[in-house]
C-alpha cells in the first residue's frame, strides 16, 4: 500500500508544476486536461476548464505527487492539517530545497540547526502548501 498526497491548486496546477520541477527537480509522470476526458452525461466540460489539468502526477524523488486544478472551486482551496516533508540527505541539499520551495512564500520556521538534526525549517511555498524540510540522520532511511 502506498499513501499519496493529491493536491488541488484552483486553477495553478500548471504553474506549481513548473514550480516543483524547479525547486524539487519533479519529473512530470503524467498529465490530462478536462478537455481529454471522454465525454459524459454526467459532467459538461465547460470553456472555462477545458484547459485546466484534470489530473497530474509528479515523481519527486521516490515519492509521487498527485494534483489538480479542481473543479469550479472559485478560490475554496485550502492546504492546511498537514505538511508535506523533504527528507534532504545533508544540510547543503536541505538549504537549497527550502530556499527553492520559500520563493513567493512564507516561512514559519527558518531553516537552521535543531537538537534533533543539522537542518530543519517549515515554510508555506506560494501556492499554500505547507512543508517542512529535515536533514535526515546517516543511516536514517528516507
Amino acid at each position: 500500500m502506498q499513501i499519496q498526497p493529491y493536491l488541488f491548486f484552483d486553477g495553478r496546477c500548471e504553474e506549481a508544476i513548473a514550480f516543483y520541477r524547479d525547486a524539487l527537480g519533479a519529473q512530470e509522470l503524467m498529465k490530462m486536461r478536462f478537455k481529454d476526458a471522454p465525454p459524459s452525461d454526467d459532467y459538461e466540460v465547460t470553456p472555462e476548464s477545458a484547459d485546466k489539468i484534470m489530473h497530474a502526477a509528479l515523481a519527486i524523488g521516490s515519492t509521487h505527487l498527485l494534483m489538480s486544478d479542481g473543479q469550479d472551486s472559485q478560490g475554496k482551496t485550502a492546504h492546511s492539517g498537514f505538511s508535506l516533508s523533504v527528507s534532504a540527505s545533508d544540510v547543503a541539499s536541505g538549504q537549497k530545497y527550502f530556499n527553492a520551495l520559500a520563493q513567493g512564500g512564507q516561512i514559519t520556521m527558518p531553516f537552521q540547526k535543531t537538537f534533533w538534526t543539522e537542518g530543519f525549517g517549515m515554510l508555506v511555498d506560494k501556492f499554500g502548501v505547507p512543508w517542512m524540510v529535515n536533514v535526515q540522520h546517516e543511516g536514517e532511511k528516507q
